[in-house]
């Protein structure tokens, strides 16, 4: 393969993905605005070219580009956001990966998003000229990630299911400061008793809930849950966010806690997408 060109990069889990997958790249252009993203980037993968905003770029000023890869924001499209879908601007950035595949002519492209109302995936159907396979990442994963894939890439099936539980991923030994102190504690109490919802225990024997950008918060009525050992119950652990995502160990500490939570929970399960690029033939 030549060049990659992936937009909405975020922190180049497209780039571990193709790594992982074995297939050798010259060049590897990267689309993305956020400054601790680039930055978890450049620590990993240093030669990546940096491009800025997506909407600046021009898809005819590129030569030999291979794969055209991305997620566009997802939050207009989500069943949990307010259901704006192409109203809302930061989903609208979907048709900037359509105007940009459609100037640079690929030999394969790679499109992710939630899973959303089927009149709005038709659009996107629509205009990429493929449906979309869903695969559910905790085939791979020790977390549940539900995802839509348009792709090209032909004969693309479901991954194997590998088994893999939380307690694969645990981490012994976690920082006191991921375990919930007593304010927080009795915030869960108040919640079970106005709502019956008891706090969920997430168990060796259990996958983690879906990590997503907003985590960094650390509790919620979405994240409603506790991991129990001798010393309490704690958090999860950017180290775990990074198991679960599939992500190398390490890979994001380059940034604040709180950025590696945001920037883990708005990136891929690079297993999923290194399965995909794997049909590649």
């Amino acid at each position: 393969m030549k060049n990659i060109l992936s937009l909405f990069d975020g922190i180049s889990c497209g780039q571990i993905a193709i790594n992982r997958a074995g297939i050798p790249y010259e060049k590897y252009y990267a689309s993305e605005i956020d400054k601790y993203a680039i930055k978890v980037t450049q620590k990993n993968f240093p030669e990546t070219i940096q491009l800025g905003d997506v909407t600046g770029i021009k898809g005819n000023e590129f030569e030999n580009i291979d794969l055209v890869m991305g997620g566009s924001p997802c939050q207009g499209f989500s069943f949990a956001g307010k259901g704006l879908n192409f109203a809302d601007e930061r989903s609208r950035l979907f048709f900037e990966f359509e105007r940009i595949l459609k100037e640079v002519d690929p030999k394969y492209f790679l499109f992710e998003n939630v899973v959303m109302k089927k009149e709005y995936e038709q659009v996107i159907s629509d205009r990429l000229g493929v449906e979309p396979i869903m695969i559910e990442s905790n085939k791979v994963s020790a977390a549940n990630r539900k995802r839509l894939y348009w792709t090209n890439i032909k004969g693309v099936q479901q991954p194997p299911n590998r088994g893999i539980t939380f307690g694969d991923v645990r981490e012994y030994g976690a920082d006191e400061k991921y375990y919930y102190n007593e304010k927080t504690l009795e915030w869960f109490r108040k919640e079970e008793n106005r709502t019956g919802k008891k706090m969920k225990i997430i168990g060796d024997g259990e996958k983690m809930q879906m990590l997503e950008a907003s985590m960094w918060r650390k509790h919620s009525r979405q994240r409603f849950f506790g991991i129990e050992d001798a010393k309490g119950y704690r958090y999860i652990t950017p180290k775990e966010c990074e198991r679960c995502m599939t992500v190398p160990v390490g890979y994001t500490d380059s940034v604040s806690d709180t950025q590696r939570y945001k920037q883990l929970g708005n990136g891929w399960t690079v297993d999923v997408i290194s399965w995909i690029l794997g049909f590649i033939s």
